[in-house]
């Protein structure tokens, strides 16, 4: 009985925190396969008779969908690549140095919102003359990636046994070289976490390519906000686009969510 209880109660716990992202998710799925008579009509009606495509034919026709897609891919891809290229190795030297305040530093630079660098951003740019190009686009994400991999990262070198790189440090190896045959394959788990984190940051942020970009370098959020017009808020298009840029997301996460609870889960009992 109290194992049918505690199961019970888990799955209330779990359908109370899922329910409201769930629910919201199949509205937008709703809003994008109806017309604009159904999406704004009262009562609301949820199930669309019959769903109509209209609302994704739109979005390409008002949009270069394809080309803020190949923009987000490469933004994303890059400034994910220099993060854990940075990320990884910073994060073994304060772990390993036990430099507490470089870890706040990080810390501070995580939970910072973009928006503070923004500004002298886009005035260092336009100073170089590279506002309208991926460049500045990519260096402003590497801002909000290279401190969740270095978090990240802290957290799994400090759980990592020492006793594995003093043996090969004794063996002849030095710093580097334990790293790279050492801590670097122990901490993969770790790695994927951090690849994951970074690349959905990346792919999801707006204000930075809103605001740094030109109109062949938008990426796909700023797609979304392009639906919206001054006359009204079609919504149809709008959750459509919003699915668009949602599904790459949503889809990377849900194949990888073994290895992310995986990697969570190895730092959290090491860390231990």
């Amino acid at each position: 009985m109290m194992r049918a209880l505690e199961k019970i109660g888990f799955a209330l716990t779990v359908l109370v925190l899922v329910s409201p992202a769930a629910t919201v998710f199949l509205w937008m799925l709703s809003l994008s396969l109806k017309n604009e008579l159904d999406n704004t009509a009262w009562p609301p009606v949820f199930i669309p008779s019959p769903p109509v495509w209209d609302n994704f034919i739109a979005v390409f026709e008002r949009n270069d969908f394809l080309l803020y897609t190949w923009n987000s891919v490469v933004v994303s891809f890059t400034a994910t690549g220099l993060a854990i290229l940075i990320g990884v190795p910073a994060g073994y030297g304060i772990a390993k140095m036990r430099a507490t305040r470089a870890a706040m530093l990080i810390l501070i630079a995580r939970i910072t919102p973009g928006l503070s660098y923004l500004i002298p951003l886009f005035l260092l740019f336009q100073w170089l003359g590279l506002t309208g190009t991926l460049t500045p686009i990519i260096v402003t994400h590497l801002v909000i990636t290279v401190p969740i991999v270095v978090w990240v990262m802290i957290g799994f070198f400090e759980g990592l046994p020492a006793e594995l790189e003093e043996a090969a440090l004794v063996d002849g190896a030095n710093i580097w070289q334990a790293f790279r045959h050492v801590a670097f394959p122990l901490a993969r788990p770790g790695i994927t976490v951090a690849v994951i984190l970074s690349f959905i940051f990346s792919w999801n942020n707006f204000i930075f390519a809103m605001v740094l970009a030109g109109r062949e370098t938008r990426t796909l959020p700023v797609a979304v906000n392009n639906m919206l017009t001054f006359e009204q808020i079609s919504w149809g298009p709008l959750a459509a686009a919003a699915l668009l840029v949602t599904l790459p997301v949503l889809l990377l996460t849900l194949l990888a969510q073994k290895q992310i609870i995986a990697g969570l889960t190895a730092g959290g009992v090491k860390g231990g």
